[in-house]
């Protein structure tokens, strides 16, 4: 895994501080914490409705001491953007190509040295969708580590970590149990976002 925002010393204490700060400012609370066994997971991050869930996103997990990676289109690294992108944890997709992502991702985090926390938001997309992508659930049922239930509420302005899920390999009930989690959870723009 590349050299990120999160682990680039005197920065990440100045935006941790921040981060809190901020929140704090806009009547955001963070709640949860990430479990010992969780030192390596896939972090839901749902829903998934708009530009904004990044920045947010990242605040949090600086609030939490995550060591976050996220999967980004790859129209998001063109240039000069793309430094810019990978070191604030980002990692490009190409979703117009066939390609293993899903054994990449879950190699990268088997090699990874200490914590780190993959984030792969389950619609694909910040647009409306119906259908969740499960790519997220493989890549943690392939590494052999847990997935994280992260959220952000948009209505009560309440972000973190939920409960602890390890895959059985039964997706379709996984599925079902990970998706009545985010039920009540409402996005930025709620008409996005169906859990169901």
């Amino acid at each position: 895994m590349h050299r990120t925002i999160f682990d680039t010393p005197v920065i990440n204490t100045l935006l941790r501080a921040a981060s809190r700060a901020f929140l704090h400012w806009a009547g955001w609370s963070v709640r949860g914490e990430l479990p010992p066994q969780a030192r390596k997971c896939v972090l839901i991050a749902a829903p998934h409705t708009s530009n904004w869930d990044l920045p947010y996103t990242l605040m949090v997990a600086f609030v939490l001491h995550l060591n976050v990676y996220w999967m980004g289109k790859h129209s998001l690294f063109f240039f000069p953007f793309g430094p810019v992108m990978r070191w604030l944890g980002g990692i490009a997709v190409d979703r117009t190509r066939s390609n293993s992502q899903v054994s990449a991702s879950a190699a990268a985090l088997k090699a990874a040295d200490g914590q780190v926390q993959l984030v792969v938001p389950p619609e694909g997309t910040r647009g409306k969708t119906r259908h969740w992508k499960t790519g997220f659930y493989y890549i943690a049922l392939e590494a052999g580590v847990p997935i994280i239930l992260a959220y952000m509420d948009y209505s009560t302005k309440v972000a973190g970590l939920g409960p602890v899920f390890v895959p059985t390999g039964d997706v379709q009930a996984d599925m079902l149990e990970i998706k009545r989690f985010y039920a009540g959870i409402q996005g930025r723009r709620p008409q996005q976002f169906q859990s169901d």
